[in-house]
């Protein structure tokens, strides 16, 4: 249990209850959205494991200007506004620039800080000052306890509604590693502490519809692992599939595997919490 309860909709992060952030990566084809939010309702609420839903307008960080970036910021904030409306899901996305944020405030429930962008001052202030919840996610490149750093910046707009996401640190060439040491120096701020999963596997300088391009076979365990160590929530990015994701394709967790890929997660989270009790 963290210090700081961070209530977003209905998902209240940080108590015992094991909490789900989970979506496409990117807004593709409104069919596909509102498709994934239905199965996401239907899984979340059969397992009763609160739920805020996730995807991308812009991804500004793609290897590649013929990569697909997203449908921008006034399609994408149409279709999830239009999910929210339907399913009610409490709804994350992320900004890249200052200037995004006002309109990304009016319709979602969290800004989320991409780990490139973490330590960008301008950027973390402003999410700050909308006194929405703000989900930093971890630099691959920052030492843990070094997100204290970003933590202070959106504290000194007199926002405590932080949430902290691991995402795996870049060890070497293209590659990601997950040390779980990590999940214990963020808790140390304070916040509720999430785990990324499926960021987690990607391989770095492949590109993502290369099935080479993640290593999925190591997802049920990692995210046992996180689990294990006590995380608030999870991080899964699921698609219809997968395989034709226009992003981080070789990476997203297949929507209909959802249900089974969690129970095991949920069963694990009550021993972890009973044995801290």
């Amino acid at each position: 249990m963290s210090k700081y309860k961070v209530l977003i909709g209905d998902v209240n992060c940080g108590n015992d209850e094991l909490f789900l952030i989970s979506g496409p990566c990117v807004i593709e084809d409104e069919s596909i959205m509102m498709q994934t939010a239905e199965k996401i309702k239907v899984v979340t609420e059969k397992l009763k494991i609160p739920v805020i839903y996730k995807s991308s307008f812009m991804k500004d960080n793609r290897s590649s200007v013929d990569y697909y970036v997203g449908p921008g910021i006034d399609k994408g904030l149409r279709i999830l506004q239009k999910i929210k409306e339907q399913f009610g899901f409490p709804i994350l996305t992320d900004v890249h620039y200052p200037e995004q944020i006002e309109p990304v405030s009016q319709v979602v429930d969290v800004i989320q800080i991409p780990a490139y962008l973490v330590m960008q001052t301008l950027l973390t202030v402003t999410a700050g000052k909308t006194g929405k919840p703000v989900n930093l996610k971890h630099a691959q490149f920052l030492a843990p306890e070094n997100m204290s750093k970003p933590v202070k910046k959106i504290e000194s707009t007199g926002n405590k509604k932080i949430l902290l996401t691991e995402r795996g640190y870049a060890f070497g060439y293209n590659d990601l590693i997950v040390d779980p040491r990590s999940f214990y120096e963020m808790r140390q701020t304070g916040y509720p502490v999430i785990f990324d999963v499926t960021h987690s596997i990607r391989k770095y300088g492949i590109p993502s519809a290369d099935p080479s391009g993640g290593a999925r076979q190591y997802l049920d365990v990692l995210a046992r692992a996180g689990v294990a160590a006590g995380v608030d929530g999870l991080f899964v990015e699921v698609h219809p599939c997968p395989n034709e994701a226009l992003c981080d394709a070789a990476s997203q967790l297949d929507m209909k595997n959802l249900e089974e890929f969690l129970k095991p997660l949920l069963e694990l989270h009550a021993v972890e919490v009973n044995y801290r009790k």
